[in-house]
């Protein structure tokens, strides 16, 4: 394969700088494209080809976008490069397993529309998570054809962030989607994320050129009645990748405090000046927060979102801690069983 392949699959000296020799000598490169139970498919030298993950490449943590060195020999993956980035989310229910979504993402596209799906609460959770991941978020606003105006929306989405950059667009209109075309150059991933019928496989279908049948929206809910169930990623036309994901109507968070502080900067910003570090920002004297709320300077319903999700995010969070530590607790302890076992077995 040649250097040129691997740059437009998205190489860069980040995964080349993990390559051990002569231990990885022999194997070939290949980025995940696809997920399915059981196997990926991946896109490497020649064609696209699906490998098995069987024994240890099972636990691997595999998804959509992630660089494996595979051993021909099986074939089988021998090893998962570390990321620069994963999306991720706590799974739905109470597990509080996590879910992997896509790696090594260079834009997220947050795709919303002028309607009743436009959300600021959902939006600053995406932002939390494109932060997260170390993608650049670039909210994207469709069904602007069916509004008399998309100002309101697109200066309401522009507000959670400074610089953001916010696109309003008919998804179905290839002269409009063209803007979206400069992040889906050579090299480059981009994913999209948002809810049920919001035209993110129109999107897709229209950066891509393919054109299959697609249903309209409910007009009881507004909800598209065909959405996608898999991940994968797709070839865009100017040389990039896209990785599709479902759509998701519930989005936990989960160890992303950092990123709520770069999405709520202002409120980030405002907490340096209160006079307790651990301020909550609720009854506490002195909380600069909360004077800033009197003044105008910020708006209360803002902090009351910040709260909510740095709640969400802390109780996800520890809740995957102490899942973690009792399952380390439990591996002692079987191991201290077999261990007894084997020693009383010897003794006999």
């Amino acid at each position: 394969m040649t250097n040129d392949r691997l740059a437009s699959l998205g190489w860069r000296p980040h995964f080349a700088a993990q390559l051990q020799e002569p231990d990885d000598s022999g194997l070939e490169i290949a980025r995940v494209v696809a997920v399915h139970r059981g196997r990926v498919e991946v896109a490497g030298r020649g064609a696209s080809r699906f490998v098995e993950l069987t024994g240890k490449s099972a636990n691997l943590g595999i998804t959509v976008g992630d660089w494996v060195l595979i051993d021909d020999d099986g074939p089988a993956v021998k090893r998962r490069l570390d990321r620069f980035g994963l999306f991720q989310r706590r799974a739905a229910g109470t597990s509080g397993d996590i879910q992997l979504i896509a790696a090594n993402v260079d834009t997220l596209f947050i795709v919303t529309s002028a309607n009743r799906d436009f959300n600021i609460a959902r939006l600053e959770r995406y932002l939390a998570i494109a932060h997260d991941a170390g993608a650049y978020p670039l909210i994207v606003i469709t069904r602007a054809d069916t509004v008399d105006s998309v100002t309101e929306f697109v200066a309401e989405a522009s507000r959670l962030s400074p610089g953001l950059l916010v696109e309003a667009l008919d998804a179905r209109e290839a002269d409009q989607v063209a803007v979206l075309r400069r992040w889906c150059q050579t090299g480059q991933t981009v994913a999209l994320v948002g809810s049920s019928g919001v035209g993110k496989s129109t999107i897709i279908n229209t950066l891509t050129g393919s054109h299959p049948d697609t249903r309209g929206v409910r007009e009881d809910d507004q909800r598209g009645r065909h959405t996608t169930t898999g991940r994968s990623m797709h070839a865009l036309p100017d040389g990039g990748w896209l990785i599709d994901t479902p759509g998701m109507r519930e989005l936990q968070l989960v160890d992303v405090a950092a990123a709520l502080d770069d999405v709520f900067s202002d409120v980030a910003r405002l907490a340096t000046r209160c006079r307790f570090a651990d301020c909550t920002h609720a009854t506490e004297p002195q909380c600069a927060v909360l004077a800033a709320i009197e003044t105008g300077e910020l708006d209360a319903d803002r902090l009351k979102r910040y709260r909510k999700l740095l709640s969400e995010d802390r109780r996800n969070t520890e809740s995957l801690a102490d899942r973690r530590s009792r399952d380390r607790a439990l591996g002692k302890f079987y191991k201290s069983v077999l261990s007894d076992k084997r020693r009383n077995k010897g003794g006999d």
